[in-house]
C-alpha cells in the first residue's frame, strides 16, 4: 500500500449513515460512562473548576493577563469552566456530562478526519477510540477536561486544514489557525499538530513540498514552540517542576521515553490493570537493560522506514503516535514525574494514531480473508467493543469520588505516596484528623524526603492542637525545600496564634516572595501587621490582597479595620460596604459600621446596622447592647428597654447591660426599678 488506500472499504459496519452512527456512539458512551454521571469531585478538582476568588469578570480577566491565577495558562479552558460554573455551579454532574459528551465530539471529529484520509475502518476506529477505557482517565476526571476540549479544537483544525489542502481557500485556513489556537489556548499539547499534519500529507504523497506542505504550516510551528515554552515556564515558575525530582541527564530521558513509548502502546493493546498513579520506576543509565526500550523503539522504527516502498502507513502511525506523545515522554520536565512518568492521561491524542492504525489493519486483514467487513468480522468488531465498554465502565467506577479513588489507587500502587498523601487531604477536609495524620506519617515513611507531606502533617497536627510538633515538620519542609511557600504560610500561621508576629510576618513576606499572587498569604501578613501596630503597612498588605480577590469579603473588611484605626472612617465605610456586598453573612462589618455612623451623627444608620449584626446572630450580646445604646441616643427609650431586657435574659450576669437598662430606666422616668438594676450592676464580679 504506497498510498492513501482509497479502495478500502471504510467501516467495519457497511451502510451505517453518519446521523445514526453518531446517535449509537452517543448512546454507548453515555452508558460506559453511566457512573461519571454521579461522581463527584476528586483531586486537583478544586483547582481547575473555577475557584470563588475568580469567579467575577475580574477573575475572568485574571484568567487571560495574569500568569499564574490559574494553574495553567489555559484560558479557554479556564474561561469555559467560568461559563460552566454559572451554569450548574458547584454540582459536579454538570461537568462530568460536558466531559462525556467532548469526548463524544472528539471521537466523532476523529471518525470524520479519517473518513477525510479515507483511512478504513473509520468508524471502527473512532468507536474504539470512545469506548477504550485508557480514555476514562481524561472523561472520568474534571481537571482533564482539558484533554478532551483540546482534542475537541485540535481535531476540527486538522478538518479545516485538510479541507484547505484540498481548495487552498484562505478561509479554510484561517479557520484551522484560530481553532489551532484556541487549542493551544486551552492545552500546548496540541502543539504537535503541524508535525502530524506533515506526517499525513508524507504519508498521502510520499514526499513532503516546501511551498505547498511546510510553508503554510511555519506560523503554527512559531505558534506551537510559543505554547511550549509558556507552559514549560508556567511548571518550572508556578508548578515547581524542578530541582531535584527533575534533575535527570540526556541519556536519563532518552530511558524514559523509550520504556514509556511501549508502556502506553502495551497499556493501549492490552488495558489491564489500569491505574490512576502508576509507580514511578527507578531511572538508571548504568544498566543496560534500561537501553533494550529505546533501541527497541528505534529498531521498530527502522524496519518500518525499510518498508516504506512497500506502505508508508505503519511507518507514519508510528511516527503520529510517538510524536503526538512527545510532551509526555521525559524531554519535557512536568510536574507529575516527582511522582510517576506516566499517566493515563498523558497518551489520549496519541491514542488516536495508534487505535487508527490498529482498526484499519484488522479492517484490510478482515477484507483479505473474508472477502468482506460483513458477518463474522463486524460481529468481532462489535464484541471488541462490547468488551472496551465494559472495561470502561469498570474503570470509571473508582473516579466516583475522592476517597474511593485514593484507596483504589493505593490497592494497585501500595507504594503511592501522593495517593496516601490525598487520602490524607481529604480526612483532614472530613474533620477525621488522626486518620490524617496517619496518612500523612505513611507518605512520609514512603518518601521522607517529599516536603509536601511534611508539610501536610503540619497541618494535621495543628488540627489536634500540638503546635510545637507542627513547627516541627513546617520547619523539616523547609529544610527540604526552602522555596515552599505554603510551608512559610503555615509556619507564619502557627507562630502568629502564638503571638510571635514578628516571626510570622517575617514567613508571611518569604511565602510573598515565592508567590507574590498568593491573596491568603497577603492577609496574613496584613493581619500579623495589625498585631504589631503597623495599620499603614497593614492596609498596603490588604490592598493587595483586594487586588488579587476582589469578591474577597475577609479581605474588604479587614482593609476597613485597618483604615479605621488609621482614621480614614470614610475609606473604612467603603470598605465594610464591599465586604458585605460580598458576603451579607459576616457581622464584623456591620458592628463597625454602626460605630462609624454614630461616630458621625447618623444614629437610624448606626441602629440599622445593629440589627443587620442581630440577623446575622440574634444572641450576639454586644449587637444587642449596641443597639440599645444607640436607641437611647436617639431617644427611643421602650425599645431601648426591650433590647437591654433581652440580653438580660440570654446574659443574666452582664452587669454592664445591668447598668445600661437601669440609665434607660432612670430616663424614662422608672425610678425604683433603675434603682434596681443599679443595684445589680454593683454586685462583685
Amino acid at each position: 500500500m504506497r498510498t492513501t488506500p482509497s479502495a478500502a472499504p471504510q467501516a467495519a459496519f457497511p451502510g451505517l449513515k453518519d446521523g445514526l452512527f453518531a446517535a449509537l456512539l452517543l448512546a454507548a458512551s453515555a452508558l460506559a460512562y453511566h457512573d461519571a454521571w454521579h461522581a463527584g469531585f476528586v483531586w486537583d478538582d478544586d483547582g481547575h473548576v473555577t475557584r470563588p476568588e475568580m469567579r467575577s469578570l475580574h477573575g475572568l480577566w485574571r484568567t487571560w493577563f495574569e500568569p499564574g491565577a490559574t494553574q495553567q495558562y489555559y484560558p479557554i479552558l479556564h474561561s469555559v469552566f467560568w461559563v460552566e460554573h454559572r451554569l450548574w455551579g458547584d454540582a459536579a454532574t454538570g461537568y462530568h456530562l460536558a466531559n462525556i459528551l467532548l469526548h463524544v465530539a472528539a471521537a466523532l471529529l476523529l471518525y470524520r478526519v479519517l473518513r477525510s484520509l479515507q483511512v478504513p475502518g473509520a468508524p471502527f476506529a473512532a468507536a474504539a477510540f470512545a469506548l477504550h477505557p485508557v480514555s476514562v482517565e481524561s472523561v472520568a476526571w474534571i481537571s482533564e477536561q482539558k484533554n478532551t476540549l483540546s482534542a475537541v479544537f485540535c481535531l476540527a483544525s486538522a478538518l479545516a486544514y485538510l479541507k484547505f489542502d484540498r481548495d487552498r481557500r484562505r478561509g479554510a485556513y484561517a479557520l484551522a489557525l484560530v481553532l489551532f489556537a484556541l487549542a493551544l489556548l486551552t492545552k500546548s499539547v496540541t502543539a504537535t499538530l503541524p508535525a502530524a499534519l506533515l506526517v499525513i500529507f508524507w504519508w498521502k504523497r510520499g514526499r513532503l513540498s516546501w511551498g505547498r506542505d511546510a510553508a503554510p504550516l511555519a506560523p503554527w510551528f512559531v505558534l506551537g514552540a510559543a505554547s511550549g515554552i509558556m507552559t514549560t515556564w508556567m511548571e518550572r515558575t508556578f508548578i515547581g517542576a524542578k530541582g531535584g525530582a527533575y534533575a535527570m541527564g540526556v541519556a536519563d530521558r532518552f530511558l524514559v521515553a523509550g520504556r514509556a513509548s511501549w508502556f502506553y502502546l502495551g497499556k493501549l493493546a492490552w488495558p489491564a490493570n489500569l491505574m490512576f498513579v502508576y509507580p514511578r520506576w527507578a531511572v538508571d543509565d548504568r544498566a543496560a537493560w534500561q537501553y533494550l526500550y529505546p533501541a527497541a523503539a528505534v529498531a521498530v522504527l527502522a524496519a518500518l522506514y525499510s518498508l516504506r516502498n512497500t506502505s508508508r502507513g505503519p511507518l507514519a502511525a508510528a511516527l503520529l503516535f510517538v510524536g503526538t506523545l512527545f510532551p509526555a515522554l521525559g524531554f519535557i520536565s512536568v510536574y507529575p514525574f516527582v511522582y510517576s512518568y506516566v499517566a493515563d492521561h498523558f497518551q489520549y491524542l496519541a491514542s488516536m494514531a495508534a487505535i487508527s492504525a490498529a482498526c484499519a489493519g484488522l479492517t484490510l486483514a478482515a477484507v483479505r480473508v473474508h472477502g468482506s467487513v460483513r458477518g463474522v468480522p463486524a460481529a468481532s468488531a462489535l464484541g471488541v467493543l462490547a468488551a472496551l465498554a465494559w472495561l470502561t465502565s469498570r474503570q470509571c467506577a473508582i473516579y466516583s469520588d475522592a476517597e474511593t479513588l485514593w484507596q483504589a489507587t493505593i490497592e494497585r500502587n501500595p507504594g503511592c505516596w501522593v495517593a496516601t498523601g490525598g487520602l490524607g487531604d481529604l480526612y483532614l477536609r472530613e474533620g477525621r484528623v488522626p486518620e490524617a495524620v496517619a496518612c500523612y506519617e505513611r507518605a512520609i515513611a514512603i518518601d521522607p524526603s517529599n516536603a509536601g507531606s511534611h508539610n501536610d502533617l503540619g497541618i494535621a497536627l495543628l488540627g489536634e492542637g500540638k503546635a510545637d510538633e507542627a513547627i516541627a515538620q513546617f520547619e523539616a519542609t523547609l529544610r527540604i525545600d526552602e522555596k515552599n511557600a505554603e510551608a512559610h504560610d503555615s509556619l507564619g500561621n502557627v507562630l502568629a496564634s502564638q503571638h510571635r508576629f514578628d516571626e510570622a510576618v517575617s514567613h508571611y513576606a518569604r511565602a510573598l516572595e515565592i508567590a507574590p499572587g498568593d491573596g491568603r498569604a497577603r492577609y496574613n501578613l496584613g493581619s500579623a501587621l495589625m498585631h504589631l501596630g503597623r495599620a499603614g503597612d497593614a492596609a498596603t498588605e490588604f490592598r493587595k490582597a483586594v487586588d488579587i480577590a476582589p469578591d474577597d469579603a475577609e479581605s474588604h473588611y479587614a482593609l476597613g479595620s485597618a483604615l479605621m484605626r488609621l482614621g480614614d472612617d470614610a475609606g473604612a465605610i467603603a470598605e465594610y460596604r464591599q465586604a458585605l456586598r460580598c458576603d451579607a453573612g459576616i457581622r464584623g462589618p456591620h458592628m463597625n459600621l454602626g460605630a462609624l455612623y454614630l461616630k458621625e451623627g447618623k444614629v437610624q444608620d448606626a441602629i440599622d446596622e445593629f440589627r443587620g449584626a442581630l440577623r446575622i446572630d440574634s444572641r450576639d450580646a454586644d449587637a444587642r447592647f449596641d443597639l440599645g445604646s444607640a436607641l437611647v441616643q436617639a431617644g427611643r427609650l421602650d425599645e431601648a428597654i426591650a433590647q437591654f431586657q433581652k440580653l438580660l435574659g440570654d446574659h443574666p450576669d452582664d452587669l454592664q447591660a445591668h447598668q445600661a437598662l437601669g440609665t434607660a430606666l432612670f430616663k424614662k422616668g422608672r425610678i425604683d426599678e433603675a434603682d434596681a438594676q443599679f443595684q445589680l450592676a454593683r454586685r462583685p464580679r
